[in-house]
């Protein structure tokens, strides 16, 4: 008698196992077997919808990657996907709970009872813990879109190209508008992402403004006034602030008339990176490998060196980064301008979707604390392609520096000529050059960069930033 009541229990357990692991399996099947059929067959078609869509999905995905990009990038979209993915937390879990009830636990032994407790909670765990942790990350990106997103209308490119102005400056959290440190034009192809970079120093003085812009009516012969230079244009345009009664950062926008009046170039966008949360974006992605070619020093502006980073191919952490990109000590300006477009060109080589995923949540909070533009939501899935195709290219550069530009009284023509026939060359367009620019003597290393200030940096002007640095 005893035997076949174990039995039984056994195979009331086994039975009460099972319909839990179908609910794993497939969502509304234990109803539809020993429950609520109106639930499980809602419960089922929600289920397969899911399976089809995102079989639908990945396969457009296979089609054209552009349509996950546009997916990560839609804050719309992934709303959606938050709440979806919390309802299905809750939703696929509450079935979970109801199969362990239709296994009728106490008509069980106490060891089987502990056991389908035990078991249930397991199950209702790693699929709510798994669902609802990608509803965070979900949540994570967007709230870093809504953070980086800029007030820019959309534009299109110019002459084929999108011209992004990226600042660089040690500012503060809401400080965005300190004077720059640095300041460089990618230019980059709208089709094939080959990107140049046009660095222009902060010491630039006596040049013109875009024709119609504010600061071209206040300096109409240029930027000529004492101890006036491109850095400087930022500070005069925030004293000046009624000039500009329409905008929210006038001197992100008197800068851009500059940049626009020295270069040529029509300016899509720009983005002001604080260099001092960019050794959170580094640590983010697990540090940046640079061939530092002399030792660089740490500190110096404004206190004392305090060590120095060793000359070798290294994998330097965030705050070595910093150095390495912006150490003045021992160095001038251009081969400081140099260093730092050997950084911009590690990190867009090295920074891997897989090193992105696995520190999602740190980069996104180093990127939302580390960067302000103005480039519109709706612009990024663009860009990100963009930015995944110039990996596969490669990046020229172009510094309007000593010996080429004399930066006290700057050729503008010759400038003009120097970013277009620059960006001629990187789109495969022949180039009338009388004769080919002297090489720097890789032999020569000032400042940690290759070159000198008499004959130049190699990173300053380069068809390949790669082998240059």
């Amino acid at each position: 008698m005893s035997s076949t009541v174990e039995r039984a229990s056994r195979v009331r357990f086994r039975r009460a196992m099972s319909l839990m692991v179908m609910t794993l399996v497939v969502p509304g099947s234990a109803q539809l077997v020993a429950g609520n059929r109106r639930v499980g067959l809602v419960a089922l078609r929600i289920w397969l919808g899911m399976l089809g869509l995102l079989a639908v999905t990945l396969l457009a995905v296979v089609v054209d990657r552009g349509l996950l990009i546009w997916m990560g990038t839609s804050t719309g979209l992934l709303l959606v996907m938050r709440l979806v993915l919390t309802a299905a937390a809750i939703g696929w879990a509450a079935l979970l709970v109801d199969a362990w009830r239709l296994g009728q636990p106490l008509t069980l032994g106490m060891s089987h009872r502990r056991a389908m407790v035990g078991v249930n909670g397991l199950m209702c765990f790693a699929v709510a813990g798994v669902l609802l942790f990608g509803a965070h990350l979900v949540q994570v990106q967007r709230d870093l879109l809504i953070s980086l997103s800029g007030h820019g209308g959309d534009t299109s490119a110019n002459d084929g190209r999108y011209n992004v102005l990226l600042m660089g400056g040690d500012s503060g959290a809401g400080r965005w508008g300190l004077r720059p440190d640095s300041m460089t034009v990618a230019s980059i192809d709208e089709d094939t992402g080959r990107t140049v970079l046009i660095g222009l120093p902060r010491n630039l003085a006596n040049f013109p403004f875009a024709k119609g812009s504010v600061m071209r009516e206040q300096f109409p012969d240029g930027f000529d006034c004492d101890g006036c230079y491109l850095n400087g244009v930022s500070t005069w345009a925030q004293d000046n602030p009624e000039l500009f009664p329409d905008s929210d950062n006038p001197g992100v926008d008197a800068t851009v008339s500059a940049i626009e009046g020295i270069t040529g170039l029509k300016i899509n966008y720009w983005a002001m990176v604080n260099l001092a949360g960019f050794k959170g974006l580094v640590d983010a992605v697990g540090g940046v490998t640079l061939n530092v070619r002399s030792p660089i020093p740490v500190g110096g502006l404004g206190d004392d060196v305090t060590g120095y980073i060793e000359p070798g191919v290294r994998k330097l952490n965030g705050h070595d980064t910093l150095w390495y990109a912006r150490a003045r000590e021992g160095s001038d300006d251009y081969s400081r301008m140099a260093r730092q477009k050997c950084v911009m060109n590690a990190m867009l080589e090295q920074v891997s979707p897989q090193s992105v995923v696995a520190n999602f949540g740190d980069l996104a909070q180093a990127s939302s604390e580390m960067i302000s533009t103005n480039v519109p939501t709706s612009e990024f899935d663009t860009f990100v392609s963009l930015a995944l195709k110039a990996r596969e290219q490669k990046m020229s550069t172009l510094s309007l520096v000593p010996p080429m530009i004399a930066t006290a009284h700057p050729d503008i023509k010759l400038v003009k000529r120097k970013v277009r026939q620059a960006i001629d060359k990187a789109e495969g367009k022949t180039v009338n050059a009388p004769q080919k620019p002297k090489r720097p003597d890789p032999s020569v290393v000032t400042g940690g960069s290759v070159g000198s200030l008499s004959e130049g940096y190699a990173a300053n002007s380069a068809d390949d930033l790669d082998g240059a640095c």
